[in-house]
């Protein structure tokens, strides 16, 4: 026996009419008006747009990286950048790696910018950031690898200015420091002079994402987050050590009490350079307890 198919085409598109010829009933024919399937057509396509998973429906305008990278998660927006006096180089080898705000149960505090030496030589660093993105800041922590990677395009001053690198080079197993930018002493002596445009009225927002800064990386910063090296146990520390000091934390000093470091442990300096007494806190100071 044959198996009827079933036939599904009349409940799509339904028929107008059906037309005999007259003596031949094979000449019977089913006519499907135009103007019916094309309404059909139309409902079926506004069917599959709703009812499929569409990355368009996602706010895409901003970078949010890769979210198994996040180490923090808070519904705090993190505060502007501060502006603060660059300290001088103590010596050959070391880089610069800018402040940042780190966030601490409820409140951000000042992680102070600081020179320090490479884990190895040839080694840039790639300052962290925060990123916005369903409804979180999370923080995207920085590296260390051969090439600067991308860094949410917060320009953090001192050669990252949102994207790139512009403080120095390696050269020979020797890093060559612009002078033009980064601030060197005399106990520096492998310098050169590159002269970079400087916005002075540049966006001060410390995160990627809607309200912040709006930045996706190009093709040389994404391989750069391709291979990387950790931050090395003396910036782990320095970061920690800040956690405990109430003068660097916003809600109790909105300008924090210490900007820059010229070493982790070393040297302390406020926002217009002047070095500060051991000891000396702002904004009420001390250990936060």
């Amino acid at each position: 026996m044959k198996k009827e198919q079933p036939n599904f085409l009349p409940k799509v598109f339904p028929e107008k009419a059906v037309i005999e010829s007259p003596g031949n009933d094979l000449a019977k024919k089913k006519i499907y008006p135009d103007h019916i399937i094309l309404k059909r057509l139309i409902m079926l396509f506004v069917i599959l747009l709703f009812t499929i998973p569409s990355v368009f429906a996602q706010d895409t305008s901003y970078y949010t990286g890769n979210p198994s990278s996040v180490t923090v998660k808070t519904q705090q927006a993190p505060p502007p950048l501060p502006d603060y006096v660059q300290p001088e180089c103590p010596g050959d080898g070391y880089i610069w790696t800018p402040g940042y705000w780190s966030w601490a149960t409820d409140d951000y505090y000042w992680v102070p910018g600081t020179w320090v030496m490479p884990p190895a030589i040839d080694l840039l660093w790639t300052p962290g950031y925060w990123g916005f993105f369903d409804g979180f800041y999370g923080w995207y922590p920085g590296y260390w690898g051969t090439q600067v990677g991308y860094y949410g395009g917060i320009n953090y001053g001192f050669g990252y200015f949102g994207t790139g690198f512009y403080g120095g080079r390696w050269e020979g197993g020797h890093f060559m420091y612009n002078k033009s930018v980064w601030r060197v002493g005399k106990n520096v002596h492998n310098t050169y002079v590159n002269k970079v445009n400087i916005d002075n009225s540049r966006n001060r927002a410390s995160f990627n994402g809607a309200g912040g800064v709006n930045y996706r990386p190009n093709n040389d910063e994404s391989r750069g987050i391709q291979n990387h090296t950790p931050a090395s146990k003396e910036q782990r520390d320095h970061e920690i050590n800040m956690s405990n000091e109430k003068g660097q934390f916003h809600n109790t000093n909105p300008k924090p009490a210490t900007h820059s470091m010229s070493a982790p442990g070393g040297v302390r300096f406020d926002e217009r350079g002047n070095q500060m007494r051991m000891g000396g806190m702002r904004g009420g100071g001390g250990r936060r307890g």
